[in-house]
């Protein structure tokens, strides 16, 4: 089947100037994807550790919350890999909390001029960051005893 060359053709991601709104808009299906990919794994090993006993929960924790003093190597590795990939997840909320407040007030009518929704984007970048630090100086804070 030929096609019609006078035949206007859709533009595509090549033809569109890259903006923050739609970084945006990206990064929240992707941060979706991330808190429901990785709050299933934890909550099923979570679940699995207290239906196989004590010790598996302690391996949990271990894992997970603290290694503690007597942990190896790769305990206190994986603990570590654990709260870097915890930082994650946590930005990845407050992106998708913050993203999802833009998307909410732009369906309610507000924020389709083109500088608006630029700026909206840009602060919903900073909110997450910012909401990001202060809870990780929130937690630092707690397990350093002040």
């Amino acid at each position: 089947m030929a096609q019609n060359p006078n035949r206007p053709i859709s533009p595509h991601l090549g033809v569109y100037k890259w903006g923050p709104h739609m970084a945006i808009s990206i990064m929240h299906r992707a941060t979706g994807f991330v808190l429901a990919t990785a709050g299933m794994i934890t909550l099923l090993w979570w679940i699995y550790a207290i239906a196989s006993g004590p010790e598996a929960y302690a391996s949990f924790q271990t894992y997970v919350v603290s290694a503690g003093a007597e942990a190896t190597t790769l305990q206190t590795g994986t603990n570590w890999f654990f709260r870097l990939v915890a930082l994650g997840v946590t930005w990845s909320f407050f992106q998708h909390f913050f993203s999802g407040i833009r998307h909410l007030l732009m369906d309610m009518g507000a924020g389709y001029e083109l500088t608006t929704n630029k700026t909206w984007s840009l602060l919903v970048f900073i909110a997450a960051v910012t909401a990001t630090g202060i809870t990780a100086l929130l937690v630092a804070s707690r397990y350093m005893g002040n």
